[in-house]
């Protein structure tokens, strides 16, 4: 049971390596957005150092991710960019939710699986 959640949750970091790398290289194609997604899009490309800050949270999550001893702070750097995916496709592209609502189950499952890391910080 070990190796299969380390293959998962490498499996899981390298998703986010991969969608934060591409904020900087852009080599993957990107399907045709919606005229919502376009305004929704637009107003973050005003913000000139947001899809930056993005793809250097999720390349810095999914590092983290990769390793048992730092897993747990990867999960945290992670979720709130997670949630918000989640809801982009709940709300206005319901294609990529099935994609979306795995990805939540197994950063779920991390959080699950280190919570006795997060007991400093609850009390």
């Amino acid at each position: 049971m070990k190796i299969v959640k380390q293959i998962l949750f490498t499996l899981f970091a390298l998703m986010f390596i991969n969608a934060g790398l591409n904020k900087f290289f852009n080599y993957m194609p990107a399907p045709k957005p919606t005229e919502g997604q376009m305004e929704a899009f637009g107003a973050m490309m005003k913000l000139k150092w947001l899809i930056p800050l993005l793809g250097l949270m999720e390349i810095t999550g999914g590092l983290l991710v990769i390793f048992p001893k730092t897993r747990a702070l990867g999960a945290l750097i992670l979720f709130p960019i997670l949630t918000g995916i989640f809801l982009h496709h709940t709300t206005m592209d319901p294609s990529g939710l099935p994609v979306a609502a795995a990805l939540l189950v197994v950063l779920i499952w991390i959080i699950l699986d280190n919570r006795k890391k997060y007991q400093v910080m609850i009390g």
